[in-house]
């Protein structure tokens, strides 16, 4: 079993969830600069595209990225698994620590195609595919997440699956495809999992296990930890609450400057990677992150949203003495 830098890492450990849109190289950055989790995963990419030169050409500032000491793991998706290979090929060549297959994204678009939640359904599917990635990956750890089923609570038979394929490492985040983020994850199936997964395959070849949904803290999700046996928790929303949230004992408040410092560097940074390749309004759903909590907050966001450039940002903080 490979599990790379995955070995090296502190007990619990905890991870940056990957969000499309939400975990490019500016936000990991404005991450970095609160505190860094112990592992960072990229947004997911599509296989097919990657191994398209046309399709590289447009999809390659997914995985842009920082020179930094926290381990950073490609996520990708598809269902072809000579796609795998060949992206696991330049994923390698990038100089990524790990790969991570997308088996659990719900999305109607993205599962039309038989990809991500869709695999639930083939997982002899999933299987090929986690091995293809292996092959094309040569030293670098492959990971999955999933989910707990397709319509229904249906997780067993579907791990056992993916087992086969020695994985170095499940994230499981505890809902089914067609509950997506509509209900409370299933936390309490969490150590049925553990147990299962542990008993199943012997101790050189386990996976690590990752929980994942609705941990808003670290303090949580050491709790979490504890509760279940898990190796390590994903969070995902919770950093939209707070950007700190991978600190120990941070205040449970900072400063709205201090806020306002973080949105004017993470606008400065997305125009220093995406400048004439994203347009600048994706970067407007993360205002509500930095200025929030204070009378006047959703009239000033208001303002930001009508902002082109991080130069008007800063003349619109400054104009509100928030700089």
């Amino acid at each position: 079993m490979n599990r790379g830098f995955w070995d090296t890492l502190p007990k619990p450990f905890f991870v940056l969830a990957p969000m499309y849109d939400v975990t490019d190289v500016a936000f990991r950055h404005v991450v970095s600069a609160c505190g860094a989790p112990d592992v960072y995963v990229t947004e997911f990419v599509s296989s097919d595209g990657l191994s398209s030169p046309v399709g590289r050409e447009h999809l390659m500032h997914h995985l842009l990225k920082e020179e930094t000491n926290t381990p950073l793991v490609a996520q990708i998706f598809g269902a072809h698994p000579e796609k795998f290979t060949e992206t696991a090929k330049l994923v390698a060549s990038l100089g990524f620590q790990g790969i991570d297959i997308n088996m659990g994204c719900p999305d109607k678009n993205i599962i039309k195609g038989g990809s991500c939640a869709a695999l639930f359904k083939t997982p002899e599917l999933a299987r090929e595919i986690i091995e293809a990635t292996k092959a094309g990956g040569g030293n670098l750890p492959v990971s999955v997440k999933i989910r707990i089923g397709d319509t229904r609570i249906d997780w067993e038979n579907w791990i056992a699956t993916l087992l086969k394929a020695k994985p170095a490492v499940i994230s499981v985040h505890l809902r089914t495809r067609k509950e997506m983020s509509k209900v409370p994850a299933h936390w309490e199936l969490m150590s049925d999992i553990v147990t299962m997964i542990r008993r199943s395959i012997i101790v050189d070849d386990q996976p690590l296990i990752i929980g994942n949904g609705d941990v808003l803290t670290l303090q949580d999700a050491k709790q979490k930890v504890r509760d279940t046996g898990c190796d390590g928790v994903m969070i995902g929303r919770g950093i939209f609450q707070n950007p700190w949230t991978f600190v120990e004992d941070v205040p449970l408040s900072h400063s709205l400057e201090k806020k306002a410092e973080l949105l004017l560097l993470h606008a400065r940074t997305y125009e220093k990677y995406f400048a004439g390749i994203k347009p600048f309004e994706p970067l407007k759903r993360f205002y509500k992150i930095y200025i929030n909590g204070f009378d006047g907050a959703s009239e000033l966001r208001e303002e930001l949203y009508a902002a082109t450039s991080s130069t008007q940002i800063e003349e619109i903080l400054k104009a509100h003495k928030l700089l």
